[in-house]
Order: C-alpha cells, then sequence, then structure tokens
C-alpha cells in the first residue's frame, strides 16, 4: 500500500478547467490575442509558466506575459471562482484514504489562496496533510518541480511509496519525471488514452468511481496488472 496520495486539485478534485480555459480566452482577447477555446483547453493542467509560451510570440510572452496572467487571475476569481462545484465523492475518498493510515497531499500549479478556496468547497480541509502549490515551484506542471516539493513535504516517503491522482497529461509527465506512478482521472476532460500515453498506470472517471474501486486500485495494497478503465 502505498503511504501517501498526492493530488492534483483543479480538474480531479473540483470542477475547474473549463472556467480556467474561459478566463484564458477572454484575459488574451482583452491583450489583442485570439485563441480558440479548444487550444486553450487542451493546455489545462499547465500553470501560465508554461502556457503562454505555447500560445504567444517570444516578443509579446516577455512584454505581456505578466500582464496577460494577472488579468488572467483577476478575471477568474471575480467571475468563475465563485461558480466552481467539487466533484462527487471527493471527502469520501479522502475519508478511506485516511483510515487505511495514509497521507495526504495536495500538489497544484494554482496560487495558495485558490487552493485554500478549493479546500473549502470540497469539503476536505480536515483531512490533508500538506499542501505545495504554485508558490513552492519555480515552474509548473509538466516540471515536476511541484511535485518534488510534495516529496520534501512529506519525507522520509520516497517517490516509491506515493501515487499521484491527477486529470491531465501533465500530471502524469510530471511525476513520471518525480519518480511517482500517476493514477488518471477522467473528470478534467482529457482523453483516456491522452492520459493513457503520458503515463498514467490506472483511469477511473472521478473520485467517486476511484473511491468504488479502491480496493482494486493503485492506492491498495497488492494491486498487479494494466490497470483499470471504467467504460
Amino acid at each position: 500500500m502505498p503511504k501517501a496520495v498526492i493530488f492534483d486539485v483543479d480538474g480531479t478534485l473540483v470542477d475547474t478547467n473549463d472556467f480556467h480555459a474561459k478566463s484564458w480566452c477572454r484575459a488574451l482577447s482583452d491583450f489583442g490575442v485570439d485563441v480558440s477555446i479548444e487550444d486553450i483547453r487542451s493546455q489545462m493542467g499547465k500553470g501560465g509558466d508554461q502556457l503562454l509560451p505555447v500560445i504567444l510570440s517570444p516578443d509579446l510572452l516577455k512584454e505581456k506575459a505578466e500582464d496577460i496572467e494577472k488579468h488572467r487571475s483577476e478575471l477568474f476569481k471575480r467571475e468563475y471562482l465563485p461558480r466552481v462545484c467539487g466533484f462527487p465523492g471527493v471527502r469520501s475518498l479522502f475519508e478511506r484514504i485516511r483510515s487505511a493510515g495514509q497521507t495526504i497531499i495536495l500538489a497544484s500549479s494554482g496560487r495558495a489562496a485558490e487552493v485554500e478556496r478549493y479546500q473549502e468547497i470540497a469539503g476536505i480541509g480536515d483531512l490533508v496533510d500538506a499542501v505545495t502549490t504554485k508558490d513552492d515551484a519555480e515552474h509548473s506542471k509538466p516540471c515536476p518541480d511541484i511535485f518534488e516539493a510534495a516529496l520534501d513535504k512529506i519525507a522520509p516517503i520516497a517517490a516509491t511509496e506515493a501515487v499521484v491522482v491527477g486529470d491531465s497529461p501533465f500530471d502524469a509527465e510530471a511525476a513520471r519525471k518525480a519518480g511517482l506512478r500517476a493514477v488518471g482521472l477522467l473528470c478534467g476532460g482529457f482523453p483516456e488514452h491522452v492520459l493513457r500515453d503520458a503515463g498514467c498506470i490506472e483511469i477511473y472517471h472521478d473520485a467517486e468511481d476511484l473511491l468504488s474501486n479502491y480496493e482494486r486500485s493503485a492506492l491498495a495494497p497488492d494491486i498487479s496488472g494494466p490497470g483499470h478503465v471504467r467504460a
């Protein structure tokens, strides 16, 4: 049994990916940059430091990236954060993990204040042992910094003794670079094959589905085989 479970937050525990994509599109448009919602949506899971270089020209990135990211953050907090809901089964899953004696840590590319608010929305604040956010890492996912910071907080638990749960291919890529296994959830909107290709060892619909299959999942002991997919 893993000693620790490291959870991504956006798109994994709370339903934010579409809201983040919309806020990025609107913020970029306000700076004269037209980009499709589909292109932005495919980048969810990254922080602004990794997302904007994909979208902006080098000159605009250098001149306006900080202003765009600040504007996007303010827009999201004002117009979208009040509409965020938690996914079904999140608190029950966390209670199951804690009952097994496992440590729970959140590892998000988001800002600390947002992650604190998400814990309130999901009703899990009293079940979380530690949190790492954008403030703890030089680079966001798919760089491994945030997961490496999480491992530092739960030391002496090693990477081989922990499992990541996330919704994006960037979670899986970052986990792999940090020496961690990753379980994927489909609730963030990424297709199963994209999560598989990124390295997820198992796929579930959402936290509720993972809870229903906890004893057969990578979170439980004595797991072998190719992993699980719910149709």
